[in-house]
């Protein structure tokens, strides 16, 4: 007789919002079907109670009680006449489509350098002339200098990345003529392998030290 009543979940009614359980489920389709809308709003009140409990955590959530009673609409399936204090969800306005993400559409001829150069140049055309603004733009071309080591894994003169900088930047920005070198390519590589390299050198050194004293037979 026991073995009739079983019930498998694949033959019960699908669980609308899992995380508050079939019991709440059925108490909000009891709601549904009250004949007056005072009995709905008073049974509506006490699930909001009963899924407040169940939901501590939201507690510390903005407009707490104003998700809680979206909940309620949504595992009542939109189903339940009961006055809100909010504003009722819509299902149309739950399963609408999110807008699709605008992607930068800008092919840069010189993809190497990235997007964000062209940005960073652009923020240095607008400064006044002076030592601050010296000191961007020969970081904005040492960085170029490191992105096309990492590109080419070779060498490359200055006056590449000058003639790169004087093109992106619409012929604002001119280093030809300047005096100062940039950072040479060693030493931009050699920054980059220290930072990338760090991290296992010092699990291997780690290592070893642990051994040092371990007996082998």
């Amino acid at each position: 007789m026991l073995i009739d009543d079983l019930e498998y979940n694949t033959e019960r009614e699908h669980l609308i919002i899992p995380e508050y359980g079939r019991h709440l489920q059925k108490m909000i389709n009891y709601a549904k079907q009250l004949p007056t809308k005072e009995e709905r709003n008073k049974v509506s009140k006490a699930i909001i109670s009963v899924m407040g409990n169940l939901q501590p955590h939201l507690r510390d959530v903005p407009d707490f009680q104003h998700k809680l009673w979206d909940q309620l609409f949504i595992i009542a399936d939109f189903e339940l006449d009961a006055d809100s204090p909010y504003e009722k969800p819509s299902r149309e306005e739950l399963q609408a489509r999110p807008e699709p993400l605008k992607y930068p559409q800008n092919h840069p001829k010189y993809r190497f350098y990235g997007n964000n150069i062209k940005t960073m140049i652009d923020v240095a055309n607008t400064w006044e002339d002076g030592d601050l603004k010296d000191a961007l733009i020969y970081t904005i071309a040492n960085h170029m200098k490191k992105c096309f080591l990492n590109w080419n894994k070779d060498t490359v003169e200055d006056d590449v990345i000058f003639n790169h900088l004087r093109e992106l930047s619409g012929g604002k920005i001119d280093l030809k003529e300047s005096e100062e070198d940039l950072t040479d390519a060693t030493s931009l590589m050699r920054s980059k392998k220290k930072h990338s390299s760090g991290g296992s050198s010092n699990k291997k050194s780690h290592h070893k030290k642990g051994n040092r004293n371990r007996k082998r037979y």
